[in-house]
């Protein structure tokens, strides 16, 4: 897996990273974070898969895996076609430990407070149809949200006899603040709400929500409730998980659900959900769960006595043992980088996606400009283009770039890790062509 010469160039890279501004916006600074490339050209290496003559602007959607996922898949999946009993009777129960030991330490939890699922779709469906809801209690969204979250809610309040309500964050992006977004959760609570379901950045608007300032809304609010009527607050946080240098733990959410084969780089078909023991002890499960109490329960014909826990969780059975198992090198991979500077060079380089955009004419501009309120998604509009003309356009100028999935679907681009400086001004400069 080549660890010994990422170690290598990734040491010699922290101090040159460290040094790129992610709040500067001048050109000494941009020829700064160019002129000490060594890190981020290694990094961008690692996806050697990638077609090399294209600008990648949509890795946010399903990343390529970078080689020591790719390895660590391959290593696995050859051991499991060489003797297919035996490796997963060596490794079927020990290996969702290490997986959720990997991400406990990147994301600042406990092993123990981790779920392991296939998805953001699959873990926001579990948290929902798991929260014992009763008929007329309330669970309070927002009109912003994307389908996978809207349509976990609704399945869940349906089944349950309870009702759903969505509320406006904003009127206008370009004038939201992180103050009007939590007066405006303050106000959509009522009495019937028992959870609230929010996405930590928007994918349509590239949006990022003060998910701490929501909590704090959410802990007043509980103050007096009985335990079964507390509010939960839900976070969808794949666009923020892998970008942002934050302790999930300490965000203040109940539940915190993200894929992990998107920013975090890691196999496709993995996710997780991290909830604290409490919370997990709240729900009941959807699969059947493979462990040493379910199954002793079952053979017993007794009752389940133990309470939920996150390991219980998941879905049971057999998956696709080879991805699952390699997710721990994705986590590794990113500890070696180290969190505050890929988060400081992803906003470096959206700052300056967004700003350069900001200055056209032609362009109306969907994301916030502050840093506070935008993660790693820009999104715009074109004057007399639709936005999948847009994207067309700039395909053909091997620009790969996206399109919303919303009623209204801006074009949008996510500057990550495998962009430089130079790439981002390109782009720039063929949208100001579409003037």
């Amino acid at each position: 897996m080549h660890l010994d010469r990422r170690s290598f160039l990734i040491k010699a890279g922290v101090t040159a990273a460290a040094a790129v501004s992610v709040s500067s916006h001048t050109a000494g600074t941009r020829a700064g974070a160019s002129a000490e490339p060594d890190i981020w050209k290694y990094v961008r290496g690692q996806f050697d898969q990638l077609a090399p003559d294209r600008i990648h602007l949509s890795s946010f959607f399903l990343v390529s895996h970078p080689r020591p996922v790719r390895e660590a898949i391959e290593n696995h999946r050859r051991a499991i076609d060489d003797n297919p009993l035996e490796y997963l009777e060596k490794n079927l129960y020990d290996m969702p430990g290490k997986i959720q030991a990997a991400a406990a330490e990147y994301l600042g939890g406990k092993p123990e407070e981790i779920a392991l699922t296939n998805s953001t779709t699959m873990g926001l469906a579990l948290i929902y149809q798991g929260l014992p809801l009763k008929s007329g209690q309330e669970i309070l969204t927002t009109a912003h949200d994307h389908f996978v979250h809207h349509e976990s809610i609704r399945l869940a309040a349906e089944r349950a006899g309870a009702s759903v309500k969505k509320i406006a964050l904003y009127n206008r992006t370009s004038a939201v603040t992180e103050t009007e977004i939590a007066e405006r959760v303050r106000k959509g609570i009522t009495p019937k709400t028992r959870a609230v379901g929010m996405t930590w950045v928007h994918s349509g608007t590239g949006l990022k929500l003060p998910i701490r300032q929501i909590s704090d809304v959410i802990r007043e609010a509980n103050r007096g409730r009985a335990e079964e009527d507390r509010i939960l607050l839900i976070v969808d946080g794949v666009h923020g998980f892998g970008v942002e240098d934050e302790s999930v733990p300490e965000m203040g959410a109940d539940f915190f659900i993200a894929g992990t084969h998107k920013w975090i780089f890691g196999p496709r078909g993995t996710g997780i959900v991290w909830a604290r023991a409490e919370n997990w002890k709240e729900l009941r499960m959807v699969f059947p769960a493979f462990a040493a109490e379910t199954f002793g329960a079952w053979m017993t014909e007794s009752k389940l006595s133990a309470p939920m826990r996150a390991a219980w969780v998941g879905q049971g059975g057999f998956h696709a043992f080879e991805y699952e198992w390699a997710l721990p090198a994705a986590f590794e991979f990113h500890r070696k980088i180290g969190r505050k500077k890929i988060a400081g060079r992803i906003h470096f380089l959206n700052e300056q996606c967004r700003d350069g955009l900001a200055t056209m004419r032609h362009i109306k501009l969907h994301t916030p400009r502050s840093t506070a309120l935008s993660a790693g998604l820009v999104c715009f509009e074109v004057d007399g283009m639709k936005s999948a003309d847009v994207v067309k356009r700039l395909h053909e100028k091997s620009i790969v770039a996206s399109t919303a999935p919303y009623r209204e679907g801006y074009a949008r681009l996510a500057p990550s890790l495998l962009n430089s400086p130079e790439e981002i001004d390109t782009v720039l400069r063929e949208i100001k062509a579409l003037a």
